[in-house]
């Protein structure tokens, strides 16, 4: 398990500056800068949880996996982001965008995280 939390926070941290670099091609800026927080490690860990829970889950069809992925997703994004914004650490803030909750999740990252608990499954059932 320790393994496998590692793994997911290093492919989350790598996800994250491909992503915000992504980001920051398309708003314009040709140094594609992508960026991540230390803070960010733990929390892509805990899609170490995913390979347990694929066990009892793996029965059900592709896409019911994935809405699971994306609730629990969206819940961890949801819990750790409050208690980070309640410290003032919180290193992303959604408030000036469309379809945001309380500034810390996105409701159109709906078809990200989709994918992401996806290929986080793959990951985790490949490394077992």
């Amino acid at each position: 398990m320790k393994n496998n939390f590692l793994l997911c926070g290093s492919v989350g941290w790598c996800l994250e500056v491909m992503w915000t670099g992504l980001h920051a091609l398309l708003a314009g800026e040709p140094t594609m800068m992508g960026k991540t927080s230390l803070l960010m490690f733990p929390i892509y860990g805990c899609a170490s949880l995913i390979g347990p829970v694929y066990k009892k889950i793996c029965r059900f069809p592709t896409a019911v996996r994935g809405c699971f992925y994306t609730a629990a997703i969206y819940l961890t994004e949801f819990l750790s982001g409050s208690l980070l914004k309640h410290f003032h650490m919180c290193p992303w803030d959604y408030s000036s965008t469309p379809h945001h909750y309380k500034g810390v999740i996105r409701l159109d990252y709906a078809p990200v995280w989709f994918a992401t608990g996806l290929l986080f499954e793959k990951i985790l059932t490949k490394s077992s």
